[in-house]
């Protein structure tokens, strides 16, 4: 009888330490996965100087077509953006350099920077379009010959008028500027004939000024913006143009576009 009841208790420890082990496996099951690490930060590179798009208001905070719009993207990818302006003129370098992830300021779409870039569809319209002073007597690009012409450097407004190759090869002189604003100021102080430039940009300054500046009626083309990242950033690139469609889709960007041009201008 003792021998059964000593088999009978050890029977009975050996079950306890089964249950006791068994329940130490539920509460490790039971417990709570881990929180998902945050969205990494999103560095977007831009020209602080290029309004609507993205510039500085009076009191130095960013602001703009674009910022807006990214803004909105991060908020639905649920990553923090950030801004860091950039000399544009650099942008591919600081961009491949790591230095910013994204470049998101009225970024035209061409040939030569796809072979660096990786775009998103275009989401705007543009064209460059010739500004002259109130007073000039030019009325065509024919009209440049032999005249001082201003663009931004680093920009598409170069290209633009390389392809018209005749009007390129008759002006006197093609002159490069850090930034719009003080192209700008040349052409009202007379160092410039005419000025290059985007539209959305040239319109921009041009309705602050009435009288002062005159917009030709011919252009060097149209040509469209995009949002560029790394070449091989694909899985950001995916996420961007997912977040894009939805604000095109939902009408977001639409609001985001009357709010800066007074009307939908969103390429569908």
């Amino acid at each position: 009888m003792k021998k059964i009841t000593t088999v009978l208790s050890l029977v009975l420890v050996s079950a306890a330490l089964l249950a006791a082990c068994g329940r130490k496996d539920d509460t490790a099951a039971a417990k709570p996965a881990a929180a998902p690490a945050p969205a990494a930060a999103i560095v977007v590179g831009l020209d602080d100087n290029f309004p609507p798009m993205g510039f500085r208001d009076e009191q130095n905070t960013l602001v703009g077509f674009d910022i807006d719009l990214a803004r909105e993207a991060g908020k639905r990818l649920g990553a923090e953006v950030r801004f860091k302006p950039i000399d544009w003129n650099a942008k591919e370098a600081e961009l491949n350099g790591k230095r910013v992830d994204v470049l998101w300021n009225g970024l035209t779409i061409t040939e030569a920077r796809k072979e660096k870039i990786l775009f998103t569809t275009p989401y705007l319209e543009n064209r460059q379009i010739i500004v002259v002073p109130e007073a000039s007597p030019l009325r065509t690009k024919a009209d440049l010959a032999g005249k001082v012409v201003g663009v931004q450097e680093g920009s598409s407004a170069i290209e633009a008028i390389e392809r018209d190759a005749a009007t390129a090869k008759s002006v006197k002189e093609l002159k490069k500027f850090g930034d719009n604003v003080t192209a700008l100021m040349d052409l009202r102080a007379g160092r410039l004939d005419a000025l290059v430039v985007d539209e959305v940009v040239g319109r921009y300054y041009t309705a602050r000024k009435p009288g002062e500046y005159r917009v030709l009626d011919e252009n060097f083309g149209t040509e469209d913006y995009g949002v560029g990242t790394r070449k091989d950033d694909v899985e950001l690139m995916a996420r961007l143009q997912k977040t894009l469609d939805e604000m095109k889709n939902d009408g977001s960007a639409a609001a985001i576009s009357t709010k800066w041009f007074g009307k939908d201008i969103i390429k569908k």
